[in-house]
């Protein structure tokens, strides 16, 4: 009876000695696997957020194209550079948050989109003010396009938590 007694005590410490470890092992796995948040490599959970917000504002611009597609066609002057000065505008400055924020490999070439997207918007503002119709569709394709090749520069992880690029 001794024997049962000791044995039944040992069978019952082993399984709670398993449970623990059961639940060390599913706390420790939990934690590893728990970072909802994507990592990027070389930009921190923090400036990822700076850059999701940033780009937020990017895209809201760029979501405006449509309308200023009908502005250009209608040649409506005026207009034209009223969504420019008025809802566009903060698109510089966006970009500029952007690329100071990610790796350093990368910044050239998003320094070089933004600057280009940049001018496309002062030429186009440009011939709006100087009411030149060609000038003014042919620098729209060029703000279009710097607004597509832009957006191909934020990282994955933003693209996919906006759902826009």
């Amino acid at each position: 009876m001794a024997v049962a007694s000791t044995l039944s005590t040992l069978v019952h410490s082993l399984r709670r000695l398993v449970m623990v470890a059961l639940v060390v092992v599913l706390s420790v796995s939990l934690a590893a696997c728990g970072g909802a948040q994507a990592k990027v490599p070389g930009i921190s959970p923090e400036d990822l957020a700076t850059i999701t917000r940033q780009a937020e504002g990017f895209l809201s611009a760029r979501d405006r194209l449509p309308e200023l597609a009908a502005l250009v066609n209608a040649r409506d002057w005026t207009f034209t550079r009223n969504l420019i000065h008025g809802p566009m505008q903060e698109v510089g400055r966006e970009m500029l948050y952007i690329n100071k924020l990610l790796p350093a490999v990368e910044r050239p070439e998003a320094n070089a989109l933004a600057t280009q997207l940049k001018t496309a918007m002062a030429e186009l503002d440009e011939a709006a003010r100087l009411q030149d119709g060609d000038n003014l569709r042919k620098s729209y394709i060029k703000v279009a396009s710097g607004f597509g090749k832009y957006a191909q520069v934020l990282p994955e992880s933003v693209k996919v938590a906006l759902k826009q690029v």
